[in-house]
Formats: C-alpha cells, structure tokens, sequence
C-alpha cells in the first residue's frame, strides 16, 4: 500500500530581519546621496531630493489640515511624483489611498465613500471626473491638483518646495495604506496594511528577489496597485534605484530597458507578450537582467517558450494578492521550474486544504491558507469581509493549487472561477493557455455555463488578432481538444476585444455578467 504524503504545512524560510520603512530612504542616503534614486524618461531625483521633497510634502498635508490617520486618496499614473506622495504618507501618518488610474467616476466614488478620503491628490487628466463627481466636491480638504499651472487649485508642486514644521512619526500597528482589490468577485474592498505589515512584507520581497543595493528595479505595472507600490519601494528600502514608467507601453518600457539597463524587470504576462511579439525586441535589450519576474494573472508557457527563445533568460514567476503581498517566488538563483509559482517565500506559511479543511497530500488540488506577519488588518470597514477570509490568523486566499515533493507550488484558478463539469475541476488558465496557442487567438476568457447534465459546461470568448484569418468555433474547439482533451471548451464566443479588469488581467466576472444577459 502506497503512503500518501502529506506536504502540509509548507514553510517559507525565517526572516532574519524586516524593513525600517520609516527609514525608507536610510541606505540610499548614507551611501550614494547625490545619486539617482528615482528615475523616468523625464525626470530624475537623486537620494538627498527624494528625502527633501518626501518631507516637505508629509509637513504640508499636515499643515493643509490633514492628520495623522486620516486617509488621502490618489488619482495618479506611474511618476516619481505618486512615489514621493507614499513617502509623505508614510512619514507623516496619513493612510495612503491609490485609486487605480483607469478608474471612471463610480468606482472612484466607491472607493472615497468605503475609505472616508478627506482629500484627493488628482492628476489634471482627470479634473474632468473632478467636475462630474459630487462625492469628490464634497471633501472636506478638497482636491490637490498635480500638473496645473494656476491659482485656482492647491497645488502638489508647491508643496514640494517648503517645510512649513516638523512631522512626527506613527505607531507600527497604525493603518498606513489602504488598497482597493480589483472587484473581481465582488464590489472592491479596501485592503488594509499596517505599517508592521509592510514591514513584513517588503522584507519578504527583498529576500524572494535576492536584492541589494546595486539593483535597480523596473515594475512595469501601475503603482497603485501593490506589485508596482512594493516592488519599487522594496527596492529603494535597499538603497537600490527605482525605475518609473508612467504607462505601460511597449515603446516606453524599451526605452527604459535600452537607456536605464535595470537588473530586474516585474511585468505583467500581457504587456510581456506585446513587447516580445509586436515591438521588435531583441535579446541586447534584455542583456542587463538578472531576473525577470511575471505574474499578477498566470503566465502562458507559450510566453515562456517565446520569452527564452528571445532571450534564453527564464521568467521566474511568482504569486501573491493584495492581502499579504508577494507569497511566492521560483528562487532566482537556484531552480526555476517552468510553469510553477515557486516556492513559500520567507516568513509564510502555506496550508492546502481540502473543503473539510484537512490537508492534502503532495500533488492533491486544494484551498490555500497562508499565514503570515505580512497579512492585511483587515478589509477597511468591513468586518465581515475580513472574518470571512482571515480564520485564527489563516487567510483564505480563495484560490486553488497543488504543491509537489519539492515544496514547489502550481496554481489551478480562483476557487469561486473554477469550472466543475463531469465532477472534474478545470481551471479557466488552463483551457485559455489551449486556445492562445494558435496563431490567430489573440486574447482569451473561459468561463462555466450552468448545465442540469453536466454541472457547468465551459464556454471561451475569444478575440483575433488583427492580421489573422479567422477561425472557424469548430477548427478553436478540436484545436484546444488536442492539446487538453475533455477540458476543451464546447462553444466559442468571438468577440472584438476581451474585457479587462483594472489591473489587466482577464475579467471573468464580466464575462459571466455578459453571459447570464444573454441567457
């Protein structure tokens, strides 16, 4: 009789040490002041400008009538700018509040009315949703206008400039940001960290990334979501420098890649493939990394196969939620397994469970738990969101995955996306990994269509690229069929574009919304 071996629970390695993140800047400072530390095609400030301008903005929100704990939201894209607004934030208590840049005025309204904002540092982009919103008239401190000229506006720039008194630091357990998730299963809820979570969390990251101070990173993701806010201020905290681009075009990141030569690049799946296949990159514009992190939404192994054939550099990718940061990583110098997430990084725990809450054995799917320092305070005035999800100190990930005898981890989907068709599960990656194979598929979501027989049935929307002939539903479905048998999808919905959730990534929920109104 065979011995069913239990991986539970999977160990990350102890932190030896966690983050000063009230010293941010310390390392940077001591060492190299007058060298860049933040950088963009445009702009550039060195350590010793970072730290003035951070300070003189912490001491002016104050002086404007904020305090220590109130929450100030932002409506920002990538710029040195939003990064000098969280160092402000930090040193001088305020609760950091991004708003995702693509944001349109309900959901931006949605997430003043949860958080409570008393203010809203805006990009002159945006003085448009300004104008339409009464939620952001009505602030108590207003709006702080970046990019305009005039009087009529309290200006960010100004504040940068003068240090009207002195700050005074907060308490480690005091709420400092508060993340608002993608809403993908729901209305978005307001993710919020300490800053002792932080702490936790950017030394985690450190360790996972194995950075030091003559990196320099490039998070070609937004900032106001938590890869682009923690990788990039992981990186500063280590006196490494932080590159900046202010959207995620391909042009703008080869540039930054041929100009800046970062060491490390996070990017997401997505904007990976536009850059490898439409914009002429070459292995000499990759030649200065030394890792090549993707994730935030599974990545295809025909990225990965086209990715190496470019480069011969491997992606290492990682896993990890706005709730407790980056979890996973494939360690950078030791073996990557293609496909895999990684391993448990430093100060977590992982518990795969089955739906009694039992743990599995090695290969088994089940429900991941993760315990970690680095874990939210909870969901921002939403108690039973938060007792729903964090169990004795466990959080509910919501997502399905399997590890191997190796302590390796392989993720299978969302547990409330997961298709059931037959009494087998079918992870929607899966099955749009099939179909992203041919060579007119540009874009796919798999979603369950309910079925009295069957359970759910699976259904793929999928869009062509431009210069490709189009397939016939019939030539997609025995296509896929090949490639993962009974998992293939038995109908195909072509559409013009796939929708998209605010941080890239496929939306299923809108796919399901688009499903039950056809139905």
């Amino acid at each position: 009789m065979t011995r069913q071996v239990s991986t539970m629970p999977i160990y990350g390695d102890d932190l030896k040490e966690t983050v000063a993140i009230l010293d941010i800047l310390k390392q940077g400072l001591d060492t190299k002041p007058d060298e860049p530390a933040l950088v963009s095609l445009e702009e550039s400030y060195t350590w010793r400008e970072v730290e003035e301008a951070s300070n003189n903005l912490a001491a002016n929100y104050l002086a404007h009538g904020l305090a220590p704990g109130d929450r100030i939201a932002s409506l920002m894209p990538n710029s040195p700018a939003l990064l000098i607004h969280y160092l402000a934030c930090i040193k001088s208590g305020l609760v950091a509040v991004p708003l995702n840049y693509r944001y349109h005025t309900p959901q931006i309204e949605h997430a003043l009315g949860v958080s409570g904002a008393k203010a809203l540092l805006i990009h002159e982009e945006r003085f448009g949703h300004a104008d339409e919103s009464e939620m952001i008239r009505s602030l108590h401190l207003g709006i702080i206008s970046y990019g305009t000229d005039g009087e009529q506006h309290t200006r960010f720039e100004d504040f940068l400039n003068t240090k009207p008194g002195e700050i005074e630091f907060p308490a480690p357990d005091c709420p400092s940001v508060i993340f608002f998730t993608s809403g993908s299963t729901g209305p978005a809820k307001g993710v919020t960290h300490s800053y002792q979570s932080l702490e936790y969390m950017f030394a985690s990251t450190i360790t996972g990334f194995e950075l030091a101070s003559a990196d320099t990173m490039l998070a070609d993701s937004s900032h106001s979501h938590i890869g682009g806010f923690l990788f990039s201020l992981a990186a500063i905290s280590v006196g490494g420098r932080a590159l900046i681009a202010t959207n995620t075009e391909p042009d703008e990141l080869l540039q930054l890649l041929r100009r800046e030569r970062p060491t490390v690049l996070c990017i997401l799946p997505a904007a990976l493939f536009r850059v490898v296949r439409d914009h002429e990159a070459t292995k000499e514009d990759f030649s200065s990394l030394r890792l090549l992190r993707s994730g935030s939404d599974k990545v295809p192994l025909e990225l990965e196969h086209e990715f190496t054939a470019l480069t011969g550099l491997q992606i290492d990718e990682g896993y990890g939620s706005t709730e407790v940061g980056l979890a996973t990583m494939n360690p950078p110098s030791s073996v990557i397994k293609e496909g895999s997430i990684g391993k448990a990084l430093p100060g977590f725990i992982f518990s795969i469970r089955d739906d009694e809450g039992s743990d599995v054995p090695a290969g088994t799917e089940g429900n991941l738990w993760v315990h970690s320092k680095s874990t939210m305070l909870g969901y921002w005035d939403n108690p039973g969101a938060t007792s729903e999800s964090i169990k004795d100190g466990w959080f509910d990930m919501g997502d399905v995955l399997r590890a191997d005898e190796d302590g390796y981890l392989w993720f299978k989907g969302r547990k409330k996306q997961i298709i059931m068709h037959d009494g087998s599960i079918i992870g929607p990656q899966e099955v749009e990994e099939a179909l992203l194979e041919h060579e007119a598929v540009d874009n796919a979501g798999v979603i369950g269509i309910h079925d009295l027989v069957h359970g759910e049935n699976i259904r793929a929307y999928v869009s062509v690229k431009e210069d490709a002939g189009m397939p016939t539903s019939l030539e997609l479905i025995v296509f896929a069929r090949e490639r993962i048998g009974y998992k293939a999808p038995e109908e195909i919905i072509f559409l013009e574009e796939i929708p998209l959730n605010p941080t890239g990534k496929v939306d299923r929920a809108a796919l399901k919304q688009m499903a039950e109104q056809q139905s």
